[in-house]
């Protein structure tokens, strides 16, 4: 690469790279209208038909989390658009959760009762810092209790947990350490994981696939990397425990073979998350060949989707996305 050629592709990549921090630091633009209610707080979130009075229809509801920019109306849209191209609009809720931090509820001069976390913490599981304190993973868990009454659902049979980049990280997380809800069981409703070109896993083990990054990482092995200084949300399981737990969980993993780029804006370029791979599809690959070597009766699946990278909208709107979240 000649001299300004290379000047050029570095200023592109600082840009790109100022302007995504830039985003996620000034707090978001769009707050989602809706509320639901919880001891702790209001959560935010987005949906596309209103759940407080009984959906007879709906058969399927698709639980969509946002990534680092916390953009819930874009996923919310993304999800709309992948029920239709599916033919499944008329028996889907899209419910788009929104974890807002500190600087989102400032800048948009939100009341005090709207639910709000530090930083990305809510990205592992952390609790809320206002008004009340609920980690992200059991507001999860109340929107699925939510979708269990059978007064407002009476005919849902599925539900699903989908995420793409940041929020991939949130469901994988999610589907690990999140707590069993036996009246879904009892009411016939089956719940599923989709994870999408999240930056990293959490591990059951010390091992990793890049052996050499992990001498320079004293904190590899901390959680949502591994199963060290485990949160609070735990509640006491350990490793054993939580591995057998998400084994059994109906989990696809949906790669895009393009996202590749080992110097995106938005990768995680932390040592921990290097130890895991050069870039999310190889991370991806190296996290289910994991699993499988722990356990060659895994039921879990992985789906790539061909040519997308880094594109939340495309990978859920691809024809792989929809069979993935919508299937037949």
């Amino acid at each position: 690469m000649n001299k300004p050629l290379g000047l050029l592709f570095g200023l592109m990549l600082c840009c790109s790279t100022a302007t995504w921090a830039a985003e996620k630091e000034q707090g978001v633009k769009v707050v989602s209208p809706d509320r639901f209610h919880l001891q702790a707080g209001d959560l935010s979130l987005g949906m596309n038909q209103d759940w407080r009075q009984p959906l007879p229809n709906v058969t399927r509801a698709l639980i969509i989390v946002h990534g680092r920019l916390r953009n819930a109306q874009t996923y919310l849209q993304s999800g709309e658009d992948a029920a239709e191209h599916a033919g499944q609009a008329a028996n889907t809720l899209v419910i788009a959760p929104q974890f807002l931090n500190e600087l989102d509820v400032k800048r948009n001069h939100l009341d005090r009762q709207v639910l709000r976390w530090n930083g990305n913490d809510w990205m592992a599981g952390e609790a809320s810092t206002g008004p009340g304190h609920i980690s992200s993973f059991g507001a999860l868990d109340q929107i699925i209790k939510h979708l269990g009454n059978r007064n407002l659902f009476p005919g849902l049979k599925e539900i699903v947990v989908a995420g793409h980049s940041g929020g991939g990280q949130v469901v994988q997380r999610f589907a690990l350490m999140g707590h069993e809800h036996p009246a879904l069981q009892r009411e016939g409703i089956n719940l599923r994981y989709v994870v999408a070109n999240p930056s990293s896993y959490a591990y059951f083990s010390p091992q990793r696939p890049v052996r050499f990054a992990v001498a320079d990482c004293p904190s590899f092995n901390d959680w949502k990397y591994g199963m060290q200084k485990l949160p609070a949300y735990a509640e006491g399981r350990g490793p054993q425990q939580l591995e057998q737990a998400y084994v059994s969980r109906d989990i696809t993993y949906l790669l895009g073979q393009q996202d590749t780029d080992p110097n995106h804006p938005a990768l995680d370029k932390g040592c921990e998350a290097e130890t895991q791979g050069a870039y999310r599809l190889i991370r991806g690959h190296n996290y289910f060949d994991y699993l499988k070597q722990r356990h060659p009766q895994l039921s879990h699946t992985l789906v790539e989707v061909p040519g997308v990278g880094h594109d939340g909208d495309k990978m859920f709107t691809s024809q792989e996305g929809q069979e993935v979240l919508f299937p037949q």
